[in-house]
């Protein structure tokens, strides 16, 4: 009897796949005027009300117990707080390029936690698929590898590195905890309000003299689109698709999120693709489909 597609999960996969490559763009242009714990604070605080929205709509808002809030806090701290917030600062300084790079090996640590923390087992077809992926990332952007080196981006390369540790490990706990509660948007709820507190505190600690009136028009519409998209609709589908597939099946889609954001600099900026953007997207697919494949 043939297993029909899941097709909730699919374009689950899709959404988180095409809107963290857009974010890129978003935070790109939402630091040109906003401090980044400001930009942080106020995308989570919107995205708790749109979630506390839909909860009171379905009855569903309730206390989660201090066990699971203990749960909550740790991705929230880890993926939101210090990954989300982290690679925001270092956005303000490295280029869009250097970032898709770094970001790229998110899931080559993923694969390494997951086998540290004993939720996958180690394979030759999973250690292939990651660094296939990543290579294809790193051809894209090989004329620009040597800015890793550069001074001027030590802090910002920091921070990412930072961002992408806490980003992986926070993952593969919530991978290794998922089955504890069902309910995403009440966990989600109660993620987005510890973060935007937290985030908060740190905006007025680092960015206290801000100067609101200065803030454009365009960086307050894109931390709008990282709050619903970014946050809300992203955030849904990711923990939807990482109860049903494993951490570093889920990770990947950092390389879909590569190839997203290199078309939209086609699309919008008038960037040229060019063959090794061809030959980057097929090292990617392929290493997708390696990690992907049953002989079933």
């Amino acid at each position: 009897m043939t297993q029909k597609p899941d097709l909730k999960l699919f374009f689950s996969l899709v959404i988180v796949g095409i809107v963290w490559g857009t974010t890129y763009l978003g935070i790109r242009i939402a630091v040109e005027t906003i401090p980044p714990w400001f930009i942080t604070s106020i995308r989570q605080g919107i995205a708790a009300l749109i979630v506390l929205t839909i909860l009171l709509s379905r009855k569903q808002l309730s206390w989660i117990g201090w066990d699971n809030l203990k749960y909550q806090l740790i991705p929230s701290l880890l993926m939101i707080v210090l990954a989300n917030g982290f690679t925001t600062i270092a956005e303000q300084t490295v280029p869009s390029g250097l970032t898709s790079i770094m970001s790229a090996l998110s899931p080559v640590v993923i694969f390494i936690c997951s086998i540290l923390f004993r939720i996958q087992r180690p394979s030759w077809k999973g250690l292939i698929g990651v660094l296939l992926g990543f290579l294809g990332v790193v051809f894209i952007f090989r004329n620009g590898l040597g800015d890793i080196l550069d001074p001027n981006y030590k802090t910002g390369i920091l921070f990412l590195s930072i961002a992408i540790l806490s980003w992986s490990i926070g993952t593969v706990y919530s991978k290794k905890h998922t089955h504890k509660s069902n309910n995403i948007a009440l966990n989600l709820f109660y993620q987005f309000s510890i973060s935007a507190i937290i985030q908060f505190i740190l905006a007025i600690i680092f960015s206290s003299k801000t100067d609101v009136s200065l803030w454009s028009f365009r960086s307050v519409f894109a931390v709008l689109y990282l709050a619903v998209f970014g946050s809300v609709l992203a955030f849904f589908c990711y923990h939807y698709a990482l109860k049903r597939v494993t951490a570093v099946q889920i990770s990947i889609l950092n390389y879909v999120n590569t190839i997203i954001a290199v078309f939209l600099g086609w699309l919008l900026l008038n960037e040229t693709i060019t063959t090794d953007f061809i030959i980057a997207t097929a090292l990617i697919i392929l290493g997708v489909f390696i990690i992907n494949y049953k002989k079933k």
